[in-house]
């Protein structure tokens, strides 16, 4: 996602600590200060304009959330639609998620959300897709054992290579939909924007749940 800058949107982000981090790594293993209650901490990594981080938040009130997104003014937009609600279990930090480890400790988190994730569909970027084994090393760390990734994208190719991905570093699924929004799963399912926008469409959307085994 690429956006035009806004200077409301980075304006806003200092005018709102209690909400968002920026960086974070004084944060490590701590993250459940910055929450009402503790409990089971998800993060979304890429979250955009925060419409799915948001809306999980708002439906499970019984686990903390955490957006991650690196661009600063599409994480002030984030901010802007979050401060529309009372969210004592989401909080938003303005990080890089290729850094992970610098930002949680060793099983701080308990499930990965990993939504329309840029597909760098040329072979030479292989590494910055967010499915290549050097990240799913990063996640298995970061994660409880056990540890959920849920994944979700309209790019075939993607989903294929991260299906390859995900078994050779020898995880177990849980379940895969080849074409979510026409399955069971998609009564309890929380759009993104580009979900919705693909989805009205009629393009299938690839869902996978996996964990570390």
């Amino acid at each position: 996602m690429r956006v035009r800058n806004k200077p409301w949107a980075i304006e806003l982000i200092p005018e709102h600590p209690e909400l968002i981090v920026e960086h974070g790594q004084d944060l490590k293993g701590k993250w459940q200060t910055r929450f009402a209650r503790k409990q089971p901490i998800f993060i979304e990594v890429g979250m955009g304009k925060g419409q799915f981080v948001i809306n999980m938040a708002k439906k499970y009130p019984d686990y903390n959330f955490i957006g991650i997104e690196i661009q600063k003014t599409v994480v002030g937009i984030a901010l802007k639609n979050a401060l529309e609600f009372t969210l004592p279990n989401l909080q938003l930090l303005y990080a890089d998620g290729a850094d992970l480890t610098d930002y949680f400790d060793d099983g701080e988190i308990s499930k990965v959300f990993l939504n329309f994730s840029d597909p760098w569909p040329k072979t030479r970027h292989e590494k910055r897709r967010l499915t290549f084994k050097s990240f799913l090393k990063v996640y298995k760390q970061i994660l409880i054992d056990n540890g959920i990734i849920e994944f979700k994208t309209d790019n075939q190719g993607l989903f294929e290579y991260s299906l390859v991905s995900l078994n050779n570093y020898g995880m177990e699924f849980d379940n895969v939909w080849l074409d979510l929004h026409k399955s069971d799963e998609n009564v309890e399912n929380v759009e993104t924007e580009y979900e919705h926008r693909f989805s009205v469409k009629g393009q299938p959307i690839y869902k996978l749940k996996a964990h570390f085994i």
